[in-house]
Parts: structure tokens; C-alpha cells; sequence
């Protein structure tokens, strides 16, 4: 490609139209700024339900994590009396960050600027002021911590700026999904967490495909590690789901420990894994034994922050819940040895899309113009009703065929 050719400011800035084919998508939408932070007004700051926890994360009174959706700071924390918050994490004051502690346990939440606190439930409770030194009008009642909406689903915590449909319309199909991945319910224990910061955009993050597994990952050739049966699915809201079998090496070698890849706590392996994605961002997985949820936000337009957090179910026996620890970040973190390559891939998705034209799938492709009713296990087309509830939320307009 000679130097005339690469993408250029003016290039990029004249793509107003998406391309007719439902397959082609444009890579500029992965690199403009303006872009980026039209996707956070119109996306995770609309009317969409975003995933910032589990409340296994916060088990006892008192205790918080903090989380942002895009620039948006936050608190999640649970009361004295169990119940759990969401707030914006500044001060109704001269709107300092309150909590800089990733987890943390508090009596209460003090300002370090001007030592406002407030209680665990978002009232203020102090203010160092004499008689006097506010004026007449002030009342403490009118500075309580500000709240986004919140939902909880089998323990998930997900909250929204804007106006989004009920959390059961906006789950439809997918609550008994979201159970199965967790072991039946949201009964959890935290065991730990992975964060890591993708050099991508967030679009290159949540297009990972299950096409590319057997194919880039070392360990799925090393093992033998074949692929069974599965089911793709997905909705108009562009969530997606996975079922999938798994067919366990008979021998393995390579493994100073071979448990690491046994199944223990249901022994099915005909849905041995389990994954539901959450339009725009985030999901769920439960492979073998471990749990998996992963709380992603979109920092940056190349720059996608993912925690992995790792959890046990409460009625676990001892043994049970040294397998999961054995296969939490061991399997699928992001230095796991099933997905240790991901993120240098997604770096890579990002450098290349500095190029002209539009990135094309085609693995389980039927008609370049009509999406799919129906996908195999390893179709990267489950990917493109995503794109699809994209350009309609973002406004964009295919170009005539």
C-alpha cells in the first residue's frame, strides 16, 4: 500500500453513510474521537442498562466498590441495613471525588476538600460550618448524593442515565441464561478479580468472535481441546448468548496438573460453557467450573478498562472452590492460557484499522445484505446484530444497495 493510499483526517471525516452490506463495517468507527464521545452521550449515557457489579462483591455492611460507566464516576456500597447503592461518586458541594479505593469499607463517606459526609444510604450528615457561615437557605436535606438509576438482576447491578425500558423488557429472554452462567441464582462469593486495560477500542473489545478461538489460541492446539456442539444467539437489542459443548481431551500431557481442565460442578458437558453479552458492553462466562463476570468500560476511543472478576458459589464445598480458583484466571483472564493472546490481537485490530475501508465478515455468512436467523457454534455472524442495534442507536444510515 503506498502512502497515498492510507487513511487520511479528511478520509475519515467524510464517512457519514454505513455500507450497504449488513457484513462490512467501517473501521474509522473504531478511531475518531468525535465519534467516541458520541458513543458515550448516545449510548452509556442513554437509555441503555449498564453492568457495573454483583452484589457478592460488596457481602457486608459498610462495604463499597468504585466503578465509572465512560467518564462517570461511582460508589457502590451496601447500607447498615443490606441494601445496596449506587451514587455518583462527588461531593454535592463543589463535586470532588469522594472515594478513590478500588474496595474498601466505610461508616460513611467524607469529602476530603471541605469534610462534607454523608451516610451509607446518600444523606448529608456533616458539614464543618458554624451559624452563619451558609446562608439562610441552606438545608442539609437538599445535598443528598446524587443517584443513577439502578436495577439488580440475580444479584448483577446495573444502572442507567437516561430513560431505558424496565429491566425485565430490556433482559427479555436472557434472565435464565444470566442464572445458568452463575450456578442457578446470584448466590456468589467473590474470590478475586483481574483488571486489565485493553490498548482498543471498546468495539474491538465486545467484537471478539467465536470463530477465532481454535485458530489463534496456542493452548486449544496444544491440548487437543476440541470443540463440541453449540448454539449462538442473539436479540434486537443486541445482547448475545453462547451455549456451548466441550469434548475434554481423553489424555493430556502437557499439563503438570490435567484437573485444571476437568469439569466438576455439573459434569454436563454439553453446555460446559455458558456466555451471555450485554449490549453495548460486558458479560458473563461460566467455563468448566469457573465464574466469570466481566464489568468493562469504554475509558478511551483506544483504550477499553476490563475487570475480571472471579467468583465461588455459597453452597460450594472446599474442594469445589479450590477448582474454580484453579481455573479462574488460569483459563480464561486475560493471561490465561485459553485467552492469553487476546489482547495483543485486539491492539493489533486497532493499528490495522488505520486503513482504509470497512472490516468484512464472512465465516456463517448466507446473504452480505440480510442478517442471519440462525448461527453455529463458530460463526463470527452472531456479531453483526450487534452492529446492526449499533447503528441504530448511533443514527447511522446504510448507504443504498
Amino acid at each position: 500500500m503506498s502512502s497515498s493510499e492510507l487513511a487520511t483526517p479528511s478520509m475519515m471525516a467524510a464517512t457519514t453513510d454505513w455500507p450497504a452490506p449488513v457484513s462490512h463495517i467501517p473501521k474509522d468507527v473504531f478511531l475518531r474521537p468525535e465519534i467516541f464521545e458520541q458513543e458515550l452521550k448516545t449510548i452509556f449515557y442513554g437509555d441503555e442498562w449498564m453492568v457495573v457489579g454483583h452484589s457478592a462483591e460488596i457481602p457486608n455492611k459498610g462495604d463499597f466498590k468504585t466503578f465509572a460507566v465512560g467518564h462517570v464516576p461511582l460508589i457502590i456500597n451496601r447500607d447498615q441495613n443490606g441494601a445496596v447503592h449506587v451514587f455518583f461518586n462527588s461531593c454535592t458541594h463543589r463535586a470532588t471525588q469522594l472515594e478513590t479505593a478500588s474496595l474498601g469499607n466505610r461508616k460513611s463517606f467524607e469529602c476530603p476538600y471541605h469534610r462534607w459526609s454523608f451516610s451509607l444510604t446518600g444523606e448529608l450528615i456533616g458539614t464543618p460550618n458554624k451559624p452563619g457561615d451558609y446562608p439562610e437557605y441552606f438545608e442539609r436535606a437538599n445535598f443528598p448524593l446524587k443517584s443513577p438509576k439502578m436495577a439488580m438482576v440475580h444479584g448483577l447491578i446495573f444502572v442507567s442515565f437516561g430513560n431505558p425500558p424496565p429491566i425485565e423488557e430490556y433482559l427479555h429472554g436472557w434472565i435464565d441464561q444470566i442464572a445458568e452462567v452463575m450456578g442457578g441464582d446470584g448466590n456468589l462469593r467473590l474470590l478475586g478479580y483481574q483488571k486489565v486495560v485493553f490498548k482498543a477500542n471498546w468495539k474491538t473489545f465486545t467484537d471478539n468472535d467465536s470463530y477465532h478461538a481454535p485458530l489463534l489460541h496456542t493452548a486449544f492446539r496444544m491440548l487437543n481441546w476440541q470443540g463440541g456442539r453449540g448454539v449462538q444467539m442473539t436479540d434486537k437489542r443486541g445482547h448475545r448468548g453462547y451455549v456451548s459443548e466441550l469434548s475434554l481431551p481423553k489424555s493430556v500431557t502437557m499439563l503438570k496438573d490435567p484437573s485444571l481442565i476437568e469439569h466438576r460442578s455439573t459434569g454436563d458437558l454439553s453446555r460446559a460453557s455458558v456466555n451471555v453479552r450485554f449490549f453495548p458492553l460486558s458479560g458473563l462466562t461460566r467455563h468448566l467450573d469457573s465464574i466469570n463476570l466481566r464489568f468493562a468500560n469504554a475509558t478511551a476511543v483506544d483504550s477499553t478498562e476490563v475487570h475480571y472478576a472471579y467468583f465461588a458459589r455459597l453452597d460450594d464445598s472446599e474442594e469445589l472452590v479450590r477448582q474454580r480458583i484453579r481455573q479462574s484466571s488460569n483459563l480464561l483472564g486475560p493471561c490465561g492460557m485459553v485467552s492469553m493472546e487476546d489482547a495483543a490481537v485486539f491492539h493489533r485490530v486497532h493499528i490495522g484499522s488505520n486503513t482504509p475501508g470497512a472490516a468484512v465478515f464472512l465465516k456463517g455468512m448466507k446473504d452480505e445484505y440480510t442478517l442471519n436467523d440462525t448461527y453455529t457454534q463458530n460463526d463470527e455472524t452472531s456479531n453483526l446484530p450487534v452492529w446492526d442495534r449499533y447503528c441504530e442507536v448511533m443514527g447511522f444510515h446504510r448507504k443504498a444497495r
